[in-house]
């Protein structure tokens, strides 16, 4: 178990004075970072949500795109399924009339 001096020492000078330092100004660079941070974090939530509702819209027609692909893909599957032998035979040779 770590003893409270064993951080100290190992901090060394530097360590603990920029600890000090960091509990003296905290209570002067909470307030400024947080009335900062507030109205940033605010524009990058609201941008956010503007993009997600345009992306909204583009990817129900990206969806939709791609459903009538795979539907066209079946119906050609299905319709080389249903096609006489014969038909597919001359096809493929090249004779076909």
């Amino acid at each position: 178990m770590a003893k409270i001096t064993d951080f100290i020492e190992d901090a060394g000078a530097p360590g603990i004075i920029a600890g000090i330092g960091a509990v003296l100004l905290a209570p002067v660079v909470i307030p400024v970072v947080a009335g900062i941070g507030k109205p940033i974090a605010k524009s990058i939530i609201k941008n956010g949500l503007v993009a997600y509702e345009k992306s909204k819209g583009a990817f129900a027609e990206l969806g939709e795109t791609w459903e009538d692909i795979v539907a066209e893909a079946r119906a050609e599957i299905a319709e080389e399924q249903h096609r006489p032998v014969f038909e597919a035979a001359e096809s493929q040779s090249g004779n076909g009339a």
